[in-house]
């Protein structure tokens, strides 16, 4: 049995996508204005398209609809452009949709055409572990932090996330960065434990309740699914995150996420603004308008002008249009019940997938030959990543946002990829096929009469629902 690691694949086409993954986690362009002038985001996404049209043979020949996740992203497409012209503005979910959802759309898509192979879908990983290496840095030796009246210190002026949407970008970074961990060598290995390291340390400085939650929830989902890892070993994976956030953490950060253990005494609980209050008028906008809600995006614009807190708003004085601060009851407000539905079905529904898609996996697999241990690896830490993004997305606006997208293609390049070497595994044992080196890629040749995939192409098993 071979003991070289999955190799991400490296041709142009995918470089690009490397790069535009990394930019679009990261936002190290948005933080330096001489890069953000140059659109490197723009250029990574022109390259990528111009590659695929010159060699057409670099893109996946399945259908982008084989799996299940990306049905649901075009559920949500559809369902978010029904409830723009049945919301209480068209034009603002409009001009969302075209400016910026889209955007994500196509970025998820982009993934998703990109992974033909195991080696295709470790370039996004190691994309999205180097992208959370950069957040580190930013994190830590370039934002600010600023001492608040209540006690306690947290990052103030980042220039690329909020303080509370870093802490949970950070901690999906987490899951993917530990599975690089165990899928590199010597320089990678010590690369992913400065990186855990620094990760502990960063959340720690972004003063993040939500973020600290979901990095709970991370943790125990890493203790429970990785049951094929040796126990001193999955703890010492946590450890040295807690390491980092212990050693870093600004001053009254304890004591600031020991307000969680009474979440009345905050003013979150009461105040009009506060978070429960917020959730229980979002929960308002669903039952009003069930089907497409009040339209993706106008959640704020619903806070304003048809809340209760806007019906006796006293003339003269100031009103907050607030954020939904929960992806539940964003997606429930903006999209209806079906856009709730399908945020679960994909998002914590999405973790019960996988340990469905794992529970298929011959038990040699972990043993197995590279490729192999690579997706049955890569089923648990997307699991784990998905618990710890379950948690944390109950405290932020995130449904609409390149990382929850990014994890649904990540979700269905997982779902090719082990069906279609369960597959090839299947015609082997049965004498239908010829063995292969589990980490081949197809023949690359030029114009449009391209080989398909490495397991079948249009004709390899893509999975179910």
């Amino acid at each position: 049995m071979s003991s070289q690691p999955i190799r991400p694949s490296r041709d142009p086409f995918r470089t690009a996508l490397f790069v535009l993954t990394v930019l679009t986690v990261s936002r190290i362009h948005e933080q330096y204005k001489w890069l953000s002038v140059l659109r490197p985001a723009l250029i990574a996404t022109a390259l990528a398209a111009l590659y695929a049209y010159i060699r057409p043979d670099v893109v996946s020949r399945r259908s982008l609809l084989t799996v299940w996740p990306a049905k649901v992203m075009v559920a949500f497409l559809v369902w978010a452009c029904l409830s723009a012209v049945f919301g209480i503005s068209f034009g603002n979910s409009a001009s969302f949709i075209l400016n910026v959802y889209v955007k994500t759309i196509v970025f998820a898509f982009l993934i998703i055409a990109a992974v033909r192979t195991t080696n295709d879908l470790a370039v996004f990983v190691w994309a999205y572990a180097v992208a959370t290496g950069l957040l580190c840095y930013t994190s830590l030796f370039v934002f600010q932090v600023h001492h608040y009246a209540a006690g306690y210190d947290r990052l103030a002026n980042a220039d690329t996330y909020d303080a509370n949407d870093l802490g949970l970008v950070l901690v999906v970074g987490l899951a993917f960065t530990l599975l690089a961990l165990q899928n590199s060598k010597a320089k990678g290995k010590v690369f992913c434990t400065i990186v855990l390291l620094g990760t502990g340390a960063a959340i720690a400085k972004t003063g993040s309740r939500g973020a600290f939650v979901g990095l709970m929830a991370l943790g125990v989902g890493a203790l429970l699914l990785l049951d094929r890892v040796p126990v001193a070993q999955r703890v010492g994976f946590v450890m040295v995150t807690i390491l980092g956030l212990t050693i870093w953490a600004p001053p009254g950060y304890f004591k600031q996420m020991q307000t969680i253990e009474d979440p009345k005494s905050d003013y979150n609980w009461s105040a009009v603004n506060g978070r429960r209050q917020v959730a229980i008028r979002g929960m308002g906008y669903m039952s009003r308008f069930p089907i497409f809600g009040v339209g993706m995006h106008n959640f704020a614009r619903a806070e304003c002008f048809i809340s209760d807190k806007a019906l006796h708003h006293e003339v003269g004085t100031g009103i907050r249009c607030t954020p939904p601060h929960n992806a539940y009851v964003e997606s429930g407000a903006e999209l209806g019940v079906p856009g709730l539905a399908l945020w679960l079905l994909v998002i914590p529904g999405g973790v019960f997938q996988l340990i469905r898609l794992r529970l298929r996996m011959p038990r040699h697999w972990p043993r197995g030959d590279p490729e192999q241990r690579f997706l049955y690896l890569m089923t648990v830490y997307l699991a784990v990543a998905l618990v710890g993004y379950s948690f944390g997305s109950f405290f932020l606006s995130f449904a609409w946002t390149d990382i929850s997208y990014f994890l649904m293609a990540m979700l269905a390049g997982t779902w090719v990829c082990v069906n279609e070497r369960l597959a090839h595994d299947r015609a082997v044992a049965s004498g239908g096929g010829a063995g292969r080196g589990p980490m081949r890629e197809p023949r690359r040749r030029s114009g449009w009469r391209a080989t398909a995939s490495t397991y079948g192409g249009a004709n390899a098993i893509g999975g179910g629902s």
